[in-house]
């Protein structure tokens, strides 16, 4: 009987848990996606690479929402029980409410090691390789490089500014200014490119260019001008200047873990040796990678917190006067324990006290949190 019991609501709460976490992961990610459409727009890489890049960050958003998407589902769960009269005839039936507290937070601790798991392993796996799409990608649109009455600077080292564009998909009065090297069939060195008109060919892989000039720079220093009626600039292999480089959360564990204990290796994200010139650098660098260690490794121990605060709720009742008090109350601490973990979590790279702070907040609440639940359930169902 109580195995059946305990099944039932392992899967009422794990229904709801799904069932949350792909809502809000959902809308989460639509907004987000919308916002990576710069990466077509602006930098002209290719839909099929939006699209994967944007889907690689959904294990991310996840993974920050796994906390409060459980939470939600705990209430909703005893809620619904609750108001279906289940957890009555449970009680009556003399079923212990601390069995179903310990219940839950069995159910929790193995949320939390699947919050670890992502943390620490999948999301750091699936967002260097994200970065990596972006760096092994090309620019694809070049006319999101012809921006009318804009100075448009995507590709490193280059800057195109267009004066008007027509209805036909040609350009009037193009300046191109290659400061990087960047065209290299136009010129091996700085150079500067006018031209009245142009247009893209069919293929996009050209850049026709008409009645202009171009501007050679040379190491001596002296400029070389070439007129033209017409010519092609070939821009396929471009790279725009999206970020190439991983960031913090998109590098692994381990190797965070060796720049804060300041290994004598060359990272990204960490800085090996000490000069007058990066020591600050270096500090606000390993404050970085520690705030990143604890996040990761701190974050899920708040989630068998939450968990027992919800289990207040199992003694609420819907004919006593402030059961709705309640209801909110458990939501309300909950909700400030995980905005509190996301404040602590700041300032724990500044110091190793705020670390133990940190980390000490769950660990403590826990036992202090688990003894109240014992004693309000004392005297209910002891058998």
């Amino acid at each position: 009987m109580k195995k059946t019991i305990y099944n039932y609501f392992f899967h009422e709460i794990i229904r709801y848990f799904v069932i949350v976490i792909f809502a809000t992961t959902a809308i989460i990610w639509t907004v987000q996606a919308v916002n990576f459409l710069d990466l077509v727009t602006d930098d002209g890489h290719a839909f099929m690479v939006y699209i994967f890049y944007s889907s690689l960050t959904i294990p991310k958003i996840i993974t920050k929402l796994i906390p409060f998407s459980f939470l939600i589902a705990l209430l909703l769960t005893i809620l619904k029980l609750e108001k279906d009269n289940e957890l009555i005839i449970l009680w009556m039936s003399g079923l212990n409410k601390i069995h179903i507290v310990n219940l839950i937070f069995r159910v929790s601790i193995l949320v939390m090691f699947i919050h670890l798991l992502m943390s620490v392993v999948i999301n750091p796996k699936i967002l260097n390789f994200s970065r990596t799409i972006l760096k092994d990608s090309e620019l694809q649109f070049v006319s999101s490089l012809l921006k009318e009455r804009e100075f448009n600077d995507s590709v490193k080292g280059l800057t195109i500014f267009v004066d008007k564009k027509k209805k036909n998909n040609t350009y009037e009065n193009i300046f191109i200014r290659d400061d990087g090297q960047v065209l290299t069939q136009i010129s091996d060195g700085p150079s500067t490119i006018f031209a009245k008109a142009g247009y893209v060919t069919e293929n996009k892989e050209n850049l026709v260019l008409l009645n202009g000039n171009i501007q050679k720079t040379k190491n001596d220093g002296t400029v070389t001008i070439i007129k033209f009626e017409k010519t092609a600039i070939n821009v396929t292999g471009l790279s725009t200047r999206s970020t190439i480089e991983p960031k913090i959360q998109e590098t692994s564990t381990i190797h965070i873990l060796k720049c804060v204990q300041e290994k004598n290796l060359y990272l990204n994200n960490c800085i090996d040796y000490v000069t007058e010139e990066n020591i600050e650098r270096k500090k606000q660098l390993l404050k970085e990678n520690k705030m990143e260690i604890n996040k990761r490794f701190g974050t899920p121990f708040f989630i068998p917190l939450i968990s027992l605060i919800s289990c207040f709720l199992l003694s609420s009742r819907r004919d006593k006067k402030y059961s709705n008090i309640v209801k909110y109350l458990c939501f309300l601490i909950g909700f400030m324990f995980l905005i509190g973990a996301e404040i602590m979590v700041r300032y724990s790279g500044t110091s190793w006290n705020h670390t133990a702070v940190y980390y000490l907040v769950p660990i403590g609440f826990l036992p202090l949190i688990y003894f109240f639940l014992i004693k309000s359930f004392k005297y209910e169902n002891l058998n």
